[in-house]
């Protein structure tokens, strides 16, 4: 498998919801303490698992407070034995505006191993990393920040085939990722059934995904607007990255009952 495919998978299921351009909700949909489980799974077998907490940081970035994500994802199983992966990731965000002051990972896949410090200048329109300094305008995101900002969104006046840019920093530039919105639909995940919003985001074809492969993505269709369910077609076989735990929610989960 293609280095990073952790790494971006994650970012296109996670940050690949709503567009940056769209006007973020006043009230806030998530609070510190809360924390948010996914498994991955290939066919019928856990191949990886992603667990991303939410804290009150100590630490003040331009002489203001900030809130704390971080995440971590471990292949799970005889995954270990194929392509053994060890990734952790944080990002601190101002708790209203909820756009990045800093950003980090360690990157642990199989031979491969990268570091990476990002730190975004909003005054100067800087984002500086590892590999240089690059301008920007406007909102760009690292993908957790992304996630998180996504999450509070304004989607009320959205239609379906409507289509949404965001863009985010990775490693070595700022992309841009493209969401076509779906409509409604009920999903079923690990913690239940829910009423979620449904999206594609597009993907790249490469050595993990075909030329014509597809990515859906459900949010529940409520005020945590939490990703409970992705599904991308691979080369061979597809993966499903499943909401399994979740706990500290502003909101209570409001589960389809039968």
């Amino acid at each position: 498998m293609k280095k990073y495919y952790i790494a971006l998978l994650l970012l296109t299921c996670f940050a690949g919801a709503y567009a940056q351009e769209a006007e973020k909700t006043e009230e806030v949909a998530f609070q510190a303490g809360e924390q948010i489980t996914y498994k991955l799974k290939y066919g019928i077998f856990s191949a990886a698992e992603t667990t991303i907490k939410v804290e009150n940081s100590e630490q003040k970035f331009f002489g203001k407070p900030a809130l704390r994500i971080h995440a971590v994802a471990n292949t799970l199983g005889t995954f270990n034995l194929l392509f053994k992966v060890r990734n952790q990731y944080q990002t601190f965000i101002d708790p209203h505006t909820l756009l990045p002051y800093y950003y980090s990972e360690e990157r642990k896949e199989g031979g491969y191993k990268h570091a990476d410090k990002v730190t975004f200048d909003h005054t100067t329109g800087t984002i500086s990393a590892n590999s240089g300094k690059y301008p920007y305008s406007g909102n760009v995101f690292d993908f957790l920040s992304a996630y998180y900002f996504a999450r509070n969104v304004d989607v009320s006046g959205l239609k379906i085939n409507d289509k949404l840019d965001m863009r985010y920093f990775l490693e070595d530039g700022i992309h841009t990722l493209t969401i076509t919105y779906l409509g409604k639909e009920q999903v079923k995940c690990g913690l239940g059934t829910f009423n979620c919003l449904k999206f594609n985001p597009t993907i790249i074809p490469g050595r993990i995904f075909r030329k014509n492969s597809k990515l859906y993505l459900w949010i529940t269709d409520d005020k945590n607007r939490i990703p409970v369910k992705a599904h991308v077609e691979l080369i061979v076989g597809s993966l499903v990255m499943d909401l399994t735990q979740a706990s500290g929610l502003k909101y209570a989960l409001n589960p389809v009952k039968k």
